[in-house]
């Protein structure tokens, strides 16, 4: 039976997942879809899916994150799976009422260093919250926390590497200009969710890793308004 303290705790950690996943949406539409900046991750492989083998991005997608989320669930538990369908349920609810919706218009095409700054650090900030509080927003989120934990590399520098490669590879079919400035965007957010997702927690010695199971409880002690 829960107690009221786990049901405080558990109302605190889908706040955080659903500021997260709000930020992530705003910025994507407002920032990324309005100044025609490109994407990495398992969009850019529906993407190129699309534009090599003519596969709908949405089967794309489901089929990428199947297998990767199933993986996921031996690896990271049952907590970290459902934690990560709640996030990405709320980014594509949240980006689907703003595509919808939304009338505000952030225009920075005459700027896109200003657009990848930008992008870079509220994503990066974004991502980086729900990854603190137990979660991911997609398949492509959880390979990089388990390449991470597995690897020992920063999981901000695992996001920036797989989004690199995948623009790099989206070369065929967007602009160079554009890609360019999305990989300067994915870098400046693998900073940032590296410095959001471990800022203030403990470090644990150099033989045991810290999982994202373990940084949530902790974040929910020492963080405030995340």
């Amino acid at each position: 039976m829960r107690t009221r303290k786990d049901i405080i705790m558990m109302m605190h950690t889908m706040l955080a997942m659903l500021f997260g996943t709000f930020l992530l949406a705003f910025t994507y539409y407002h920032i990324n879809f309005q100044n025609h900046l490109s994407e990495g991750g398992f969009v850019g492989l529906a993407l190129l899916g699309k534009y090599i083998l003519d596969i709908p991005p949405a089967l794309s997608m489901i089929l990428l994150d199947i297998p990767v989320l199933i993986v996921a669930w031996f690896l990271k538990g049952h907590k970290f799976i459902i934690n990560t369908m709640i996030a990405a349920g709320m980014f594509s609810f949240f980006y689907a009422i703003m595509e919808r919706y939304s009338t505000v218009v952030i225009d920075l095409n005459h700027n896109l260093l200003a657009a990848a700054v930008i992008s870079g650090l509220l994503t990066g900030f974004g991502a980086g919250i729900v990854l603190r509080y137990g979660g991911a927003t997609g398949g492509d989120d959880a390979i990089s926390v388990l390449i991470s934990e597995w690897s020992g590399l920063k999981v901000g520098t695992v996001f920036f590497l797989m989004d690199a490669v995948v623009l790099l590879l989206s070369l065929f079919y967007l602009p160079l200009v554009e890609t360019l400035y999305t990989i300067l965007a994915v870098s400046i957010a693998g900073q940032m969710i590296t410095i959001t997702a471990t800022y203030g927690v403990e470090k644990k010695p150099k033989t045991a890793r810290v999982t994202r199971n373990q940084v949530a409880p902790t974040a929910q002690h020492s963080v405030g308004g995340r």
